[in-house]
């Protein structure tokens, strides 16, 4: 049902049928964007050029002995003595000797692997019973007329936590609900679109992408602390909250601006009968074993809080007796597996979707089986971000930036609206967010944590840029499943058309998402998660 990237697409077509003369900056830079895009090779092609770029450059910055001063204080863990940052060269024996001997573990002990793949194992259970169907199905066509716009884009949001379900399930269901209710169905492909990929990154419980990006940045900020931790739940706070901001954004700017652009809906545009379109509600039993479901789940929130909320708790911090820093912080993963795992469970024992182990195991299984082009991408990230640890090129590049972010004057908070726009101009060429983090994270966590930003803030920051141009960008890898479902409703519809609907979306969702990080960490002074710093001193 998708398209790949190198598939010809049909011509915008305007509301007359002629064709849309392709002009305006702003329309010839997104043309550029393409092309630079196509130009680009596979991510995980890139990776092992990056590998071998960073081995290379080694070389020649060792040779030529570039060193940097280093700004941690005397005594600093893993400060030289001289005081100097020096670029270790891998063009050598002892480089090849590094290389070769810790290979393996450079995949193995790269952070994200296992805790996102152990997540995922949850995740599959409840997916495959089809508790996250049913779930979703209830939230969307429950909704009553008047917040139908608001139920989608929340829906959207929070489909984040089932990997395409929101692509694969939502999406479409937007597109017939609208269309059910005499609305444009273009006008709720764009709002469930807004809510899947638009913000990405918001959500009101922890998903994979948290311990993803967690361990890309812990990586990256041990470059100037060896001892710094970040864990996947130091956003938490932010994304929750910025859960609620998407959400009223993307209905606002639905219903006032896409939906009246779009006009009323000719179905004589359509290719595919729209008198014969099923809109699956949920069934009873469905219903019966999503309300099993929810008792699991306040059961074992029950259980958690016992181990927590207590001062002697067992999962607090057993010197500090505080949350932060506690092992039920530092295990969170094992939560997200459990509270997937055990309500999609009974969820599939209650409809007949798990009636052996073998279901389980097979649910288990198919999420396993999903994840192949993940595990050799995190195989050759691994190794460029071990190669990028070991030359101190990261080091290097990042206590050089920071001296020019110094001499401008531009270390104040409006760093990060330049590190916005500049993540969201990334995410437009490179859109996986994992990719594009471990390519940039060791440059810019660094460099940032020497300006005087905590890893956790900075995080948060990157989030917002890879969110916002998601829905924008044809390197999205659902972008052309997303182009064949609005190609389903109006004939001979292009990439350009797609993209000027979602504009809109990734303009305001910028603006305000900006505006409200901003207003969140600078001026009320909130965390951004649980025991999360804002500043950081060197």
């Amino acid at each position: 049902m998708g398209l790949n990237k190198d598939e010809s697409l049909p011509q915008d077509l305007n509301s007359s049928g002629s064709p849309e003369k392709q002009s305006g900056a702003f329309v010839r830079f997104l043309n550029i964007v393409e092309r630079l895009g196509n130009l680009l090779p596979h991510p995980i092609t890139l990776f092992a050029i990056f590998c071998m770029a960073v081995i290379v450059i080694s070389g020649i910055a060792g040779y030529f002995e570039l060193t940097v001063t280093d700004p941690r204080p005397v005594g600093a863990s893993g400060r030289s003595e001289d005081g100097l940052i020096h670029v270790v060269s891998l063009m050598n024996a002892e480089g090849l000797r590094m290389i070769v001997s810790n290979l393996v573990t450079n995949f193995t002990g790269f952070t994200p692997l296992g805790t996102v793949l152990v997540a995922l194992l949850g995740v599959g259970i409840a997916e495959r019973s089809g508790m996250l169907s049913a779930a979703m199905r209830s939230l969307v066509m429950g909704a009553s007329k008047r917040l139908v716009t608001l139920t989608i884009v929340f829906a959207g949001i929070v489909s984040n936590t089932a990997s395409e379900l929101g692509y694969v399930v939502l999406i479409p269901m937007a597109a017939l609900i609208f269309h059910s209710l005499g609305r444009h169905p273009l006008a709720g492909l764009a709002a469930a679109f807004a809510g899947v990929s638009g913000g990405y990154s918001a959500n009101l419980l922890l998903g994979t992408v948290d311990p993803l990006l967690s361990g890309i940045t812990e990586a990256a900020a041990q470059m100037i602390d060896p001892d710094y931790i970040v864990g996947p739940e130091v956003n938490w706070y932010f994304m929750f909250v910025s859960t609620f901001l998407i959400t009223g954004l993307g209905a606002l700017v639905t219903e006032k601006i896409v939906e009246p652009k779009l006009g009323k809906y000719d179905p004589s545009e359509a290719n595919i009968d729209l008198s014969n379109q099923p809109m699956d509600g949920v069934t009873a039993l469905e219903k019966k074993g999503l309300k099993a479901a929810g008792i699991a789940i306040v059961v074992l929130s029950a259980l958690v809080a016992l181990t927590v909320v207590p001062e002697n708790g067992p999962l607090r911090h057993p010197e500090t007796g505080l949350v932060a820093g506690s092992p039920f912080l530092k295990g969170i993963v094992a939560f997200i597996f459990i509270c997937f795992a055990i309500p999609g469970l009974v969820y599939g024992k209650v409809v007949g979707t798990m009636k052996r182990d073998k279901d389980v195991i097979d649910a288990m299984s198919h999420s396993m089986s999903s994840m192949g082009m993940y595990i050799v991408l995190v195989f050759f990230a691994s190794q460029f971000v071990a190669f990028f640890k070991w030359t101190n090129l990261g080091a290097v590049l990042a206590v050089s930036g920071a001296d020019a972010l110094n001499a401008i004057g531009l270390t104040g908070p409006l760093v990060f609206v330049l590190f916005i726009m500049m993540c969201g101009f990334i995410n437009l060429m490179l859109g996986s967010a994992s990719a594009q983090w471990a390519v940039t994270a060791p440059i810019f966590v660094p460099m940032l944590m020497l300006v005087g930003y905590a890893p956790e803030t900075i995080q948060a920051a990157y989030r917002i840029g890879d969110s916002v141009t998601n829905l924008i960008t044809p390197m999205m890898s659902y972008f052309g499943l997303i182009l064949a479902v609005a190609s389903q409703y109006k004939k001979n519809l292009g990439i350009g058309t797609l993209i000027a609907t979602m504009l809109p979306y990734s303009i305001v969702f910028f603006i305000g998402w900006t505006c409200f990080f901003f207003l969140w960490v600078f001026v009320l002074g909130f965390p951004v998660g649980p025991g999360a710093a804002t500043y950081y001193t060197p």
